[in-house]
């Protein structure tokens, strides 16, 4: 795994600055006080006031950072060392009291542990696929739950990453594997961010992980799910013939294929 994941690393970090120097993160209106976080993961969190919250696979810290200014004590952690030092600069650019600390998932424990447990451990939208392996996630967010605090998602559905996103709405087909441990090979000159960027590193591998693991892997590790929601829409616009709403999530232009499959999924589980 350490030679695809070294291809995710060096892709992640030429990402990490095209998207702080381009137009697709708000950038600029991030600086003025935008909050990037969408409206679904503030209302499904909830109120984060004085609340410790860990961000795994958070890039260059918006949404971390996003969440500080909600009042959260947020720690963010990505395995893209440029990725953390451009987080690390905006967060005293801005004056946001946050931490950042550079770390594969796999290996956090190494370099995390004195930070102790939190109320909140958050991710979101394009982050496991990034995983080769579930079981683990799960026991490292049960982790550093602490006893009553919860694990927060939002993701891209599982079934929509079986679609072949080259192919229109009425042409959609199953064009990879829902049940594979395969990684996925992707070679692309920009980003999904920054589609006419033209990167140096242009290969990365991604894994499809399957409802029953995403679930599996976080009940085997002892967390109860308080609610799993699917969605017709995407926080980026993951299939062709997509355009974006007010509230910045991506849904088909034809109302009649937003009904056919979902494209996105958020859920809760508890430490008890």
């Amino acid at each position: 795994m350490d030679g695809y994941m070294k291809y995710n690393q060096d892709w992640w970090n030429e990402a990490a600055q095209v998207h702080a120097q381009g137009e697709g993160y708000l950038m600029r209106e991030f600086k003025q006080g935008l909050n990037k976080l969408h409206p679904l993961d503030r209302a499904e969190v909830g109120d984060v006031t004085g609340k410790k919250l860990l961000h795994l696979q958070c890039h260059f810290g918006m949404d971390t950072l996003s969440w500080a200014r909600l009042g959260a004590q947020v720690t963010g952690v990505d395995f893209a060392d440029k990725a953390i030092a451009t987080a690390q600069d905006l967060s005293r650019e801005l004056n946001l009291d946050a931490t950042f600390i550079c770390s594969d998932i796999y290996h956090v424990q190494d370099v995390l542990d004195a930070a102790g447990q939190f109320d909140i451990v958050y991710t979101s939208y394009g982050a496991i696929c990034w995983l080769p392996d579930l079981q683990p996630w799960g026991q490292i967010i049960a982790h550093y739950l602490k006893p009553g605090g919860f694990f927060y998602i939002a993701d891209g559905h599982p079934f929509m990453l079986a679609i072949d996103e080259r192919l229109p709405g009425p042409d959609m087909k199953v064009g990879y594997p829902y049940f594979s441990h395969e990684p996925i090979k992707d070679e692309t000159p920009g980003t999904y961010a920054e589609k006419d960027a033209r990167l140096e590193h242009t290969i990365t591998y991604a894994w499809n992980h399957t409802l029953s693991e995403i679930f599996g892997s976080l009940l085997s590790a002892g967390l109860t799910i308080d609610f799993f929601h699917e969605h017709p829409f995407c926080a980026w616009d993951c299939l062709p013939d997509m355009e974006e709403g007010p509230d910045r999530f991506m849904r088909f232009k034809d109302p009649k294929q937003r009904e056919m499959i979902p494209l996105m999924f958020s859920l809760k589980a508890t430490k008890q």
